[in-house]
């Protein structure tokens, strides 16, 4: 594998865990628990942890 494919391998997910943990700090909607919560998930899960926060945990803001 090229030294690009493996960066991307770990870049990638950590640009979307560092994204979804800005996105919980900016939630109103959520409790600090919660966001501590949210955060622990996203940062031993970074890739599913995310995918989880924003199927679940993301509450729809009107």
């Amino acid at each position: 594998m090229s030294k690009f494919v493996l960066m991307g391998l770990f870049f990638f997910p950590l640009l979307v865990a560092l994204l979804t943990v800005k996105d919980i700090f900016e939630n109103k909607t959520l409790e600090n628990s919660q966001k501590l919560m949210w955060i622990a998930v996203v940062i031993l899960l970074p890739l599913a942890g995310a995918i989880i926060y924003f199927f679940f945990g993301k509450r729809k803001q009107l």
